[in-house]
C-alpha cells in the first residue's frame, strides 16, 4: 500500500511539472521566436541605413528613461530573477517582458553591442513567474517555475536545449546544482525549444571542419587556452561592472548614462571605419570558424560591449561573449599549433563558461552547435576557464555555493 501510495505520488509531481513547464515554453518560445524576427529586422534595418548609428545616443537616453519611468521595479534583469529564486519575496512584474524585449530590439536597430540571452532569459522568467499567482504556487514551487522559465529562455534563442536546461540550475550558484529543478528545466527546454522551431525560428548553424584526434599536445592545448579563455572573461566582467560603477558615481541622472556610451560607441565606429564590433557580430563568430582573422578582433568586441553594457544598454552578455571567445580562439590556433576552426569553437564556449561560472552547460552547447565530438575538448577548456575566472561573473546575484577549490581560494586578492 506505501509503494502504491509513493508511486502515485511520483505520477502526480511528473505530471504536475510535465503540465507546468508545457505552459513555461509555449509562453518562453514564442517570446524568444518573436523576439529573433525583431532582431533579424533590427539588424538588417541597421545594416541598410548605416546613419542609425548616430542616433543610438538618443535611443539611449529614451530607452534609459522609460525603465526610470515605468520599470524601476524590473530594472535588475536577470539579476533580480535569480535573487527571486534565492529569496523569494514578490512577482515578477510582467512589464519586464516587453520592456526588456523593446529595449533590446532598439539596441540593435541602433548599433549598440550587446547581446540576446539576457533578454530571452527575462522574457522566460517574467512570463513563467505569473503562473505563480495563477496556480496559487509555493515559494519552493515558484522557484523551480523561475528555474523552468530561465532555462526555456536561454534554450530557445540559442536552439540548445540541453545547454539552456542545465544553465537555469547551474548559473544560480557557484559549484552547486537544484537537481529537484532538473525535470522541469529540461521539459521546459526542450519543449520551448521546439516551439521556437516550429514558429519558423532558424538558428545559426556553425561547423568546425576539423577535429583532431586526442593526444597529450592537443589536451594540453586546451588546457593552455582554458586559462586565457577564463582570464579573459574574468577581464570582461570586471570591466563590465566597473564601469558600471563609476557611471553611477559620476552620472546621477540615469538616461545620461547610456546617452554617453552611445555617443562613444557612434564616434569610435566612425572613427574605425567599421561597424564589425556592434550588434551581434554573428558573421564575424561564423568566419571565425572559416578563415584566419585579425588577431585584435576580440579586443574591439570587448571594448565595444563594455562600453554598451557598462553604460546601461539592454540586450545581454552571452552573444558578445562567443563572438570574444571565438576571436581569441582563432587568434590563438597559430600559436599553439591548433587548427583555427577548433579553437575559435572551443573560445566560443569557454569564455562565456569563465564569465557565467557555467561549464557544464558550456560544454553541453558546444556538443550541440559543434558536435559530440569536441565534448572532450570543450569540457577540459570550459573547466579551466571556470577556475582561472574568479567569482567575479557577469550575473552579480550569483551566490557562492561552493568553493572553486578545495583549498577555498581562488584568483581574487
Amino acid at each position: 500500500m506505501h509503494r502504491l501510495s509513493a508511486l502515485t505520488d511520483l505520477l502526480q509531481h511528473l505530471l504536475k511539472w510535465l503540465l507546468l513547464a508545457f505552459v513555461v515554453a509555449v509562453l518562453a518560445g514564442t517570446a524568444s521566436a518573436g523576439f529573433l524576427f525583431a532582431l533579424e529586422w533590427a539588424t538588417a534595418t541597421r545594416l541598410a541605413h548605416a546613419w542609425l548609428i548616430w542616433l543610438l545616443p538618443v535611443a539611449g537616453f529614451a530607452v534609459s528613461w522609460l525603465y526610470l519611468r515605468y520599470g524601476s521595479s524590473v530594472e535588475g534583469g536577470a539579476n533580480l530573477l535569480i535573487d527571486e529564486i534565492h529569496d523569494p519575496k514578490k512577482i515578477i512584474p510582467l512589464r519586464m517582458a516587453p520592456l526588456v524585449l523593446g529595449a533590446t530590439v532598439i539596441s540593435h536597430l541602433f548599433g549598440a553591442s550587446v547581446g540576446r540571452e539576457g533578454t530571452a532569459v527575462q522574457m522566460g522568467g517574467a512570463l513563467a513567474d505569473q503562473l505563480t499567482r495563477m496556480f496559487r504556487l509555493s515559494n519552493e514551487d515558484r522557484r523551480i517555475i523561475l528555474m523552468a522559465g530561465i532555462s526555456a529562455g536561454f534554450a530557445s534563442v540559442f536552439g540548445t536545449p540541453l545547454a539552456g536546461a542545465i544553465f537555469g540550475l547551474e548559473v544560480l550558484a557557484i559549484g552547486r546544482l537544484r537537481y529537484e529543478a532538473m525535470l522541469p528545466c529540461l521539459a521546459a527546454a526542450v519543449i520551448a525549444d521546439q516551439v521556437g522551431l516550429l514558429w519558423g525560428v532558424q538558428h545559426t548553424h556553425y561547423a568546425v571542419p576539423l577535429i583532431p584526434a586526442l593526444s597529450a599536445w592537443t589536451l594540453s592545448a586546451m588546457v593552455v587556452a582554458g586559462v586565457l579563455f577564463g582570464v579573459t572573461g574574468k577581464v570582461f566582467a570586471q570591466a563590465t561592472h566597473g564601469l558600471s560603477a563609476l557611471m553611477k558615481r559620476k552620472i546621477a541622472y540615469a538616461p545620461l548614462r547610456p546617452l554617453a556610451g552611445g555617443l562613444a560607441v557612434a564616434l569610435a565606429v566612425w572613427l574605425l571605419g567599421t561597424d564589425k564590433y556592434i550588434g551581434l557580430g554573428i558573421p564575424t563568430i561564423v568566419d571565425a570558424l572559416k578563415e584566419p582573422l585579425p588577431a585584435w578582433d576580440f579586443l574591439g568586441k570587448m571594448a565595444f560591449t563594455i562600453v554598451s553594457l557598462g553604460t546601461s544598454f539592454k540586450g545581454g552578455e552571452v552573444t558578445p561573449l562567443f563572438f570574444i571567445g571565438a576571436t581569441l580562439g582563432n587568434a590563438l590556433g597559430p600559436l599553439l599549433h591548433q587548427p583555427f576552426a577548433l579553437l575559435a569553437a572551443i573560445g566560443f564556449v569557454a569564455v562565456f563558461a569563465g564569465a557565467a561560472n557555467t561549464p557544464i552547460a558550456s560544454t553541453l552547447m558546444a556538443m550541440e552547435l559543434f558536435g559530440a565530438e569536441i565534448g572532450v575538448y570543450a569540457a577540459i577548456a570550459c573547466v579551466v576557464a571556470y577556475l582561472f575566472s574568479g567569482h567575479a561573473g557577469i550575473y552579480r546575484a550569483q551566490r557562492g555555493g561552493h568553493a572553486k577549490r578545495s583549498a577555498h581560494q581562488d584568483l581574487e586578492p
